[in-house]
């Protein structure tokens, strides 16, 4: 119980970039996970979903006309966020590598850290 109030309260106390840090890190630890077990099953599909999910929830956040960031880095998320969305296709449906996905996932985290 002690241990869950402290995170409850860790997360309260975050700042919205600390917890986008988290969160891909968390995703991105799923990916490697679903890459360690060769990239197939019930653990690839839910970290591909998550993967998507987390970059469909950025893209609707660029649209807002309330967020402060620039035009162009806006634009860029929306345009990655499309790319993950084909390329984890590819990966689910041909196979493909999921490093690059993982490879976009770390950058984003470098530019949060």
């Amino acid at each position: 119980m002690p241990v869950q109030a402290y995170q409850k309260a860790q997360r309260a106390s975050e700042n919205s970039r600390s917890t986008e840090y988290r969160l891909f890190g968390q995703v991105t630890g799923a990916l490697l996970d679903a890459q360690n077990a060769g990239a197939k099953g019930a653990a690839l599909i839910d970290a591909i979903d998550w993967n998507r999910r987390l970059w469909s929830t950025l893209a609707v956040d660029c649209m807002d006309d309330n967020n402060q960031l620039s035009r162009p880095l806006l634009a860029q998320i929306v345009s990655l966020s499309l790319w993950v969305t084909k390329y984890s296709s590819e990966v689910v449906q041909q196979g493909a590598s999921l490093e690059p996905l993982i490879d976009v996932n770390r950058n984003v985290m470098q530019g949060l850290g």
